[in-house]
C-alpha cells in the first residue's frame, strides 16, 4: 500500500510514528522530489536467533580486515548508499537524507561502518524504535565490507538486547544470512512487542 506524503510538512516525529505503523517512507528515483508510504504485503526479517554466517565470511570478520566504527561518518555513509551506479538506491534523494540526518541527530538513526587504511570501504545505516532496527541501506566499496558490517550489526543487536531486525524486503542476497519473509500481521506482532521496551544502540 501506497499513500502520497506531503515532503514538507513531514518530520522526524512523524517518521518514528510511521516505524511504529509498520511503514516507511521511499522516492521514485534520487531525483524525483516527491515521497510516499510503503507498507510491504509481506515483510523481510533476520531472525537474530538464527543469523548465519557462511564460512567464507566468518573467516573474513576472524581476520580483522576492517575496522569498525559505529555512528563516525553518518553523511559519508548515506551518500554512498546513494551513489549513482547503485542501482538499488535510486530511492534515496534530497529529503530522504534529510529525514534520516534528521533522525541521526535525535539519536534514532545509527551507522555501522567498515574502515580499512583510513578509508571507508562499506557499511549500513538503519532506524533504532523500541528494541527494532530498521535496516535502510548498506554499501560495500571493497569485498565483502557491507556484510561485514551487517555481522558486526547484528552482534551489536543481541548484546544490547534488540528482539527484531527488519530488512523491509528479503532478498537472495540476504537469505544467505538466513532472513525469511513473513506476511504483514505476523510482522506486526514482532513489532508491537518490540515496541514495548526500549534497547540502546550506543
Amino acid at each position: 500500500m501506497t499513500e502520497p506524503l506531503d515532503p514538507i510538512n513531514l518530520n522526524p516525529e512523524i517518521m518514528l510514528r510511521a516505524y511504529a505503523a509498520g511503514i516507511f517512507p521511499m522516492s521514485e528515483s534520487a531525483d524525483d522530489p516527491g515521497l510516499f508510504w510503503v507498507e510491504p504485503k509481506e515483510r523481510g526479517i533476520i531472525p537474530l536467533d538464527t543469523f548465519h554466517v557462511p564460512k567464507r565470511l566468518a573467516r573474513t570478520v576472524r581476520h580483522l580486515q576492517f575496522d569498525i566504527k559505529i555512528n563516525s561518518d553518518f553523511d559519508s555513509v548515506i551518500d554512498a548508499c546513494a551513489a549513482p551506479d547503485r542501482a538499488s538506491a535510486t530511492w534515496i534523494n534530497a529529503r530522504i537524507r534529510k529525514l534520516y540526518r534528521d533522525l541521526y541527530d535525535i539519536g534514532h538513526c545509527h551507522t555501522v561502518e567498515c574502515w580499512n587504511n583510513g578509508k571507508l570501504a562499506g557499511g549500513l545505516y538503519g532506524v533504532t524504535l523500541g528494541t527494532a532496527f530498521f535496516g535502510e541501506s548498506m554499501f560495500s566499496k571493497e569485498r565483502d565490507a557491507s556484510k561485514v558490517a551487517l555481522v558486526h550489526l547484528v552482534e551489536r543487536l543481541r548484546e544490547r538486547g534488540f528482539t527484531l531486525l527488519d530488512t523491509q524486503f528479503n532478498t537472495e542476497h540476504l537469505s544467505q544470512f538466513g532472513a525469511i519473509t513473513i506476511p504483514q500481521k505476523e510482522y506486526m506482532k514482532l513489532l508491537e512487542a518490540a515496541l514495548q521496551s526500549r534497547a540502546e544502540f550506543v
